[in-house]
């Protein structure tokens, strides 16, 4: 099945002892009620061939109660799937798209390098909330934290030279407007897509203050400017880059991979919980027809 997992596969553990009393039970001598402790080997075959012992049990019925422990120990580890009706939890393990959208960007060949590396990320890292800033001399909330990328990519694709109703360039505005939307989770990124314009020491404390809340900071290089713009210096982004890396827009695939990678590492169990449908009940109901056969030969 697709998507099956364990929500408690350490309870597998318990198979082990288990096979080995399987083993043992498969392998134990005929029961004949005590007898067999004080008759000859020959007598006591004699007088179970002529019925007057019981025999030995055949082997399903000493399997009966391996079997249903079997069961619920399967059960008990909770195999599940995911849940089509499941809660869409925007703020569990989020990434933040800071997408500059200054003069020197958004009046040139930038833009559409912008537009592409958001775009890409958004498509990459469907399997996380994604959320969308942008700024220039402010900064704006575009989309919160979201697994619609449908939606996300529509904002992406409007995006102009007339989107941004102030100039200038200030990364800082940015990146202390994502502090305040992923203030408070156990694990998110920040990816500024930028031309590097702007950075100042304002800058520099709030990436600081951003890292301070266990959030990581990326960065994508823009490598196009506006013709009348001035070059910022290509390691400008470096010094924003807490935790993460710095690298071209057209690396977004290196990127977003090791995203991919790093967003499943921290998971709190309930809302796993909560994405996902718990089988073990249903299996564990297995266990039900071997132990009524048992109780009924002990009636």
């Amino acid at each position: 099945m697709d998507g099956l997992i364990l929500l408690r596969p350490w309870w597998l553990l318990a198979l082990l002892p288990l096979a080995g009393l399987i083993l043992l039970r498969a392998a134990r001598a005929p029961d004949a009620g005590g007898w067999e402790r004080v008759m000859g080997r020959d007598m006591l075959r004699a007088m179970q061939a002529l019925g007057a012992l019981g025999g030995r049990q055949p082997l399903w019925m000493r399997l009966l109660a391996p079997l249903a422990l079997a069961a619920l120990i399967c059960g008990l580890a909770g195999p599940a799937v995911p849940r089509s009706d499941a809660p869409v939890l925007a703020q569990a393990d989020a990434v933040v798209l800071a997408l500059d959208l200054s003069p020197s960007v958004a009046q040139g060949p930038g833009l559409d390098q912008a537009k592409l590396a958001a775009a890409g990320l958004a498509q990459a890292l469907s399997g996380r909330p994604v959320g969308l800033l942008l700024f220039s001399g402010e900064a704006f909330t575009a989309a919160a934290p979201t697994l619609d990328v449908g939606s996300l990519q529509t904002q992406i694709g409007v995006l102009d030279g007339d989107t941004m109703p102030a100039g200038g360039s200030r990364p800082a505005a940015a990146i202390g407007m994502a502090a305040q939307m992923l203030a408070g989770l156990l694990r998110a990124d920040l990816v500024l897509i930028s031309d590097g314009g702007g950075i100042d020491r304002q800058a520099v404390a709030e990436a600081d203050r951003l890292a301070a809340q266990g959030v990581r900071l990326w960065a994508l290089r823009l490598t196009e400017r506006a013709a009348e713009a001035p070059a910022a210096p290509p390691e400008a982004l470096d010094r924003l880059v807490r935790g993460g890396e710095a690298m071209d827009w057209d690396r977004m695939d290196r990127l977003a991979a090791r995203l991919a990678r790093s967003g499943g590492s921290v998971r709190d169990p309930v809302l796993q919980a909560l994405q996902y449908r718990d089988l073990g009940p249903w299996l564990a109901m297995l266990a039900l027809p071997p132990l009524l056969v048992m109780l009924r030969r002990l009636e």
